[in-house]
């Protein structure tokens, strides 16, 4: 009871119950997860969902074809936090520097003196941030209005703890708004609607007050079902107060094409539904876009899928639309420790990848507290920016194609017109394009004019691109081909006996409970929950000719002392091999030579299965690799 009252002296007048919804009829389209026990009035507003959400659904074509087709935007996460760079008290705290407050336990009025109260942008220009993300090729751009500390970088009426409180004179996210009209790029708002550090009754801050959702995990995930079920109240009325207003008041005042929210685990879905259908009835037109982080149990209310953060490979996602949300470092705020930004070819392969997959990639900046952007940050974005100049016809309005994955790199598609991303130019000039049985109408390699290539149709279901005068990209160097009267595709996948070809395990067929896939973060595309010998990965793959093929397994183990014993199944024949432990300091796999099989040309199968170990688990396999044949 102790907590309880400590809540309720918060308060000074509050009250519990919540009006009623009129239930509907209509057969529900998404299914209520059983274990969330709801206020009875409350599951009335989840019954009754699919009436409204369906009626919202119908332009839902027209409402993300921009989105779609842009396939690259900006994010950006900066707030007060950024002047500390995450520093604070002289030492460097480590991680994701919007995460300062939490991170260093900072109490609410230590955070307004120290941050809130002296933040002065003097660098801020609204013009040069959106000509920065023009020149990078980037069509959206979302900007974080409030993020988990709670404080608003934009003047609030609903909920006055915001940039008023700076010596910042201006309102930097109107700004922004006219800015991006001025260049043509959709604008949008990323909003902590579930966790915040400020509201008394929010979920998340532990340090300060006895509430769930915090690093002290009080109540546990699922908080609402456990001994912290009476704290649902207090949660209604912060979200009622602060959220719904606020969110309202982005959209009224500042007509955002997307809004984009995040940690709805910190909520009841209930509540994140009750966002939804807030904003719905905020915009008439049904025009905004909502990403998939607003209600993650119900996956499908959302107009798209967000899969994880900092990616560097990416899983099968099951949905037409999704987006992943890298960052130029390891943190998402400016972080003036953190010197591990990625490389230019990181982040251009990343959106080719993504989007020869069906995804986006909304590439994320942290400004400095001065308003203006470090130099390294600068440096990637500058990069991005010339290579887009010349290959981004391969990247917007594009998506993935029906041919199977190529030894030498990806391929978009734009209706008739296929564009190959080749990462390694081969020094013979001669490109193999796996699965491609057709006829080609003209061929390009965008900036190069003087460049001469040919197609030449082999196999019947594979052909090769002979290509002379070619001057290739350090990065990646796109060819593009309008093909004749449509084309068919072969897609399994050929084995090109000139080139070394990785099978991903992130691309194989998982078969067996219980297996699933890493985050894809750096060194992160392996198979997880690997521990019984009735799971497997499963591939087919074809050769254009006979031939003997050397065979290797990339992999890593949780421990130095295991080891066991695997088998690797081609068209039904097992060949065993022994594995040891390998325990990765850098986050990369070891590889291990398996041996030499003799391949006839055609389809084969391929799989992956455990025999004996002698750890708990199995290796986390990253991928097999098919070396070039040598004979």
């Amino acid at each position: 009871m102790n907590r309880k009252l400590s809540i309720l002296a918060l308060l000074l007048a509050f009250t519990l119950s919540a009006p009623a919804q009129e239930k509907k009829n209509e057969p529900r389209t998404f299914t209520m997860p059983a274990k969330i026990d709801l206020p009875e009035d409350e599951q009335a507003i989840r019954e009754a969902a699919d009436g409204w959400w369906k009626e919202s659904m119908e332009n839902y074509d027209e409402r993300v074809k921009w989105y779609k087709d842009a396939r690259f935007g900006c994010f950006v996460h900066w707030g007060v936090y950024s002047t500390a760079g995450d520093v604070w008290n002289g030492k460097a705290i480590g991680g994701y520097s919007e995460h300062l407050m939490r991170k260093a336990m900072i109490p609410l009025k230590t955070y307004k003196d120290s941050l809130v109260y002296t933040f002065n942008p003097v660098d801020f220009d609204a013009e040069k941030w959106m000509s920065m993300v023009e020149a990078t090729g980037m069509k959206y751009f979302i900007i974080t209005a409030k993020h988990h500390d709670g404080f608003a970088m934009y003047p609030s009426d609903a909920y006055p703890y915001d940039i008023r409180l700076t010596k910042y004179k201006g309102d930097p996210m109107m700004e922004l708004r006219e800015a991006a009209k001025r260049h043509g790029i959709k604008f949008g708002f990323y909003y902590s609607h579930a966790f915040d550090w400020e509201h008394p009754l929010a979920p998340g801050n532990d340090w300060e007050y006895e509430h769930p959702g915090g690093d002290r995990h009080l109540g546990g995930e699922d908080w609402w079902n456990g001994e912290y079920k009476w704290f649902i109240p207090y949660t209604e009325k912060y979200v009622e107060e602060k959220s719904l207003p606020q969110i309202k008041e982005l959209i009224e005042r500042y007509h955002p094409d997307i809004m984009w929210f995040d940690t709805p685990h910190k909520l009841p879905d209930y509540l994140n539904i009750r966002i939804l259908k807030e904003l719905r009835e905020c915009d008439p037109d049904n025009s905004i876009v909502v990403n998939g982080r607003l209600i993650t149990k119900i996956s499908d209310m959302g107009d798209y899928i967000n899969t994880g953060d900092k990616p560097a490979n990416f899983f099968p996602v099951a949905a037409d639309i999704w987006e992943a949300v890298p960052t130029t470092n390891e943190s998402y705020g400016y972080n003036s420790a953190d010197n591990s930004h990625k490389s230019i070819g990181h982040f251009v392969q990343l959106i080719e990848t993504a989007v020869s997959k069906g995804g986006n990639i909304l590439l994320n900046i942290g400004p400095m507290g001065n308003g203006w952007m470090d130099e390294r940050d600068l440096k990637i974005f500058r990069g991005i920016g010339s290579w887009m100049q010349v290959y981004g016809e391969s990247i917007y309005g594009t998506g993935k194609s029906e041919l199977p994955v190529q030894s030498w790199g990806v391929v978009t598609q734009k209706q008739d017109t296929v564009y190959l991303h080749v990462r390694k130019w081969p020094e013979d000039g001669k490109i193999m394009v796996g699965g491609l049985r057709a006829r080609v109408k003209k061929m390009w390699v965008p900036g190069q004019e003087k460049a001469r290539l040919k197609y030449r149709q082999r196999y019947k279901e594979d052909g090769y691109v002979r290509a002379k005068g070619v001057v290739p990209d350090s990065i990646s160097t796109v060819v593009a081909m309008v093909l004749k009267d449509g084309y068919k595709a072969n897609p399994v996948r050929v084995i090109d006996p000139s080139r070394d070809n990785v099978l991903m395990t992130f691309d194989s067929e998982l078969r067996g409970d219980g297996l699933g896939y890493a985050g894809g973060r750096k060194n992160q595309d392996f198979i997880k929950g690997w521990n019984n010998n009735d799971q497997s990965m499963y591939w087919e793959f074809r050769t254009a000719r006979k031939g003997t093929f050397d065979f290797a397994l990339n992999y890593a183990t949780g421990r130095e002392n295991e080891e066991g014993e695997l088998e690797l199944i081609i068209d039904g024949q097992s060949i065993p091999f022994h594995y040891t432990g390998f325990v990765t300091s850098n986050g990369r796999p070891t590889t291990l030579p398996i041996g030499s099989i003799k391949l006839e040309r055609g389809k084969h199968t391929c799989e992956l299965r455990g025999v004996s170990t002698t750890g708990s688990a199995y290796p986390r396999p990253y991928a097999l690799v098919i070396n070039k044949q040598t004979r």
